[in-house]
């Protein structure tokens, strides 16, 4: 199958001989990526709501330097306001698969809420035009934070 994939554009290459192999590299690999992106508007937005995003984003800096996190943080605002509904769906699966290893996901289930949260903001217009795929495109993720902020505020 990889020979006729590749001969077609594809770049495949197989994984392993055993089945699962694959599903099971994605599954882990998306408790990082997506929990990255959750963790992200959690830590960021609730800096914002502090006044301390400066002083958290230099530490962050500090401990990974090759990372930078503004950037960083408005690409993981953005994906998620954009794929949240798909990455949470996505992300209760992978719990099932971390369940199935004998742990208890408690990161992929928070995860899965933050994203579908996040979702349900944006389905609701907070980020853009309300029941569509338009999302107001910000460079700065503290745009998002503020956005979401004002929301939490006038639910108070």
């Amino acid at each position: 199958m990889e020979p006729l994939l590749n001969a077609i554009g594809f770049a495949a290459k197989v994984a392993s001989d055993k089945l699962g192999v694959s599903s099971a590299v994605k599954m882990c690999r998306s408790i990082m990526i997506k929990g990255l992106e959750a963790m992200v508007i959690e830590s960021f937005t609730t800096a914002r709501a502090y006044g301390v995003e400066d002083a958290v984003l230099a530490s962050l800096a500090e401990t990974f330097p090759a990372i930078d996190w503004e950037k960083q943080g408005a690409y993981f605002f953005q994906r998620v306001i954009e794929h949240g509904r798909r990455r949470a769906e996505e992300v209760r699966e992978v719990a099932e698969t971390v369940r199935e290893a004998g742990l208890t996901p408690w990161s992929a289930q928070g995860t899965a809420e933050r994203q579908a949260w996040v979702a349900d903001l944006a389905e609701q217009g907070l980020f853009g035009t309300k029941g569509t795929k338009e999302f107001a495109r910000s460079a700065d993720w503290r745009t998002e934070a503020d956005r979401i902020l004002a929301k939490i505020n006038r639910e108070t």
